[in-house]
């Protein structure tokens, strides 16, 4: 069985995601789709002009797996550019960041992405080993995946 795939951390959504070429109505194009952490690694490797060391330690993944990544968002733009297909963004396995959660009642600690923590609530995140709802964010991590939420909320309960 493979291994879970990581997630891909990102520094903001895209506030644009469909392009197409003009003059032709969207139903009749053909689409690539590119993954957010694809158009991510395209933002940082040629608008940032960051090596692959910088944009691979920014996505907290490893050189190989940015270049992986990076290459079939090439191959995507490419395609739509020279035979006209629409680009959709959406999808993919990215975070704009993993905090590391601590269970004040049983002190387990666990990772989890910021979107689920937001969008489930403060009152319905439960300790995976406990079951308790005593939630805390782990700020002793600061130099780990946890950082700028986790410093904006320090002390804050879940």
């Amino acid at each position: 069985m493979p291994r879970p795939v990581k997630w891909r951390k990102i520094e903001n959504l895209p506030e644009y995601r469909m392009f197409k070429p003009a003059n032709i109505p969207a139903f009749e194009l053909e689409e690539n789709i590119l993954k957010v952490e694809e158009l991510e690694a395209i933002r940082l490797r040629d608008l940032e002009g960051l090596n692959q060391t910088a944009c691979a330690e920014k996505m907290k993944i490893s050189r190989q797996t940015f270049q992986r990544i990076y290459n079939k968002a090439k191959k995507k733009v490419a395609d739509s550019l020279i035979n006209g297909k629409a680009i959709k963004v959406k999808g993919g396995n990215y975070t704009q960041n993993i905090c590391t959660l601590v269970c004040e009642e049983c002190n387990h600690k666990w990772k989890k992405r910021i979107e689920d923590i937001e969008r489930k609530g403060k009152d319905k995140i439960l300790c995976p080993e406990c079951g308790e709802h005593d939630i805390l964010c782990d700020t002793s991590n600061i130099k780990g995946y946890c950082g700028e939420r986790c410093r904006e909320r320090k002390g804050c309960k879940y």
